[in-house]
């Protein structure tokens, strides 16, 4: 969980770079560097993963990976190793020919694709409610995030104080986390994001009561960042292996689709973004307690 820390440093060092390179063209092609020279360096060290190539029966491709990561731990792997699914260990013969080997390649993929995911209702629903949920915390946590254009302050020291304040909420996340356990956590985070946003909703855009309502914003950012940290963890818990990576890949397509609304609620007005980011924290402490 802790990794999403270099998420918010990243956008702390994002605002920087920003206020040095203030023209769009060049703040676009300052911050696609980093990621060509990350690709460039990275790929060679990155495999396929071994279980996504066993599913699919690549068994040459699952072998060498495998040899790959036995050579780099310091271990031999003997090429008489036959790698076999979890859910297909107790079908395997103890000592396994050449006939039996190509049986087992030959058998049928499991995809664990989303159609496997809709076969059972349990399934179903926990799909539906991560989907909602995803949908509903991106709309709020990139609304009060692109919200903060609409508060009449320095925008690169809005953004940085964000990404700072997420730091603090990401760990107190992870420390709360065991303690309290997923569902109580996320319910309470949703209600101390939605008194902030209700009060930074009610306050003046000028004076005293500015600096209240951005220290209300901060908040607000603070309890979503909490909110997004606990999702991964707790939206991984909810579905088999099998199925897991297609039910969180509709989860964070949802979630996308969400960011992709929120610029449009920014433009409605400067106070919208809080009245919004309390209605559908109330939606989604629904759907928690579904």
């Amino acid at each position: 969980m802790s990794t999403f820390n270099f998420f918010s440093g990243g956008i702390a060092i994002l605002s920087g770079i920003a206020y040095i390179f203030q023209s769009w063209r060049s703040l676009y092609i300052t911050s696609s560097i980093p990621s060509i020279l990350f690709v460039a360096i990275i790929l060679h060290f990155l495999s396929e993963s071994p279980r996504w190539c066993l599913i699919r029966r690549k068994m040459n491709q699952v072998m060498k990976t495998m040899h790959r990561i036995a050579i780099t731990n310091g271990n031999h792997l003997s090429d008489g190793t036959l790698l076999v699914l979890d859910e297909e260990g107790n079908c395997v013969p103890d000592k396994v020919h050449g006939e039996s080997k190509t049986e087992f390649e030959s058998q049928s993929a499991i995809t664990g694709s989303l159609i496997d995911v809709l076969h059972l209702p349990l399934i179903q629903i926990r799909l539906l409610l991560a989907v909602a949920i995803n949908f509903v915390c991106s709309v709020v946590y990139y609304g009060l995030s692109l919200n903060v254009g609409n508060l009449g302050t320095n925008l690169y020291l809005n953004v940085l104080l964000n990404s700072i304040v997420e730091v603090p909420a990401i760990l107190l996340t992870a420390i709360l986390l065991n303690k309290f356990g997923r569902k109580p956590l996320a319910i309470g985070i949703q209600w101390f994001n939605g008194v902030f946003c209700i009060v930074g909703s009610l306050l003046k855009g000028y004076g005293t009561w500015k600096v209240v309502r951005i220290v209300c914003g901060i908040q607000g950012i603070f309890g979503m960042a909490g909110t997004y940290n606990l999702l991964f963890v707790y939206m991984v818990e909810l579905f088999p292996t099998v199925v897991r990576n297609a039910a969180l890949g509709c989860a964070t397509q949802a979630a996308q689709m969400g960011a992709i609304l929120s610029p449009f609620v920014v433009v409605i007005g400067e106070g919208i973004p809080f009245v919004l980011s309390e209605l559908v924290g109330l939606q989604e402490e629904f759907y928690y307690f579904t």
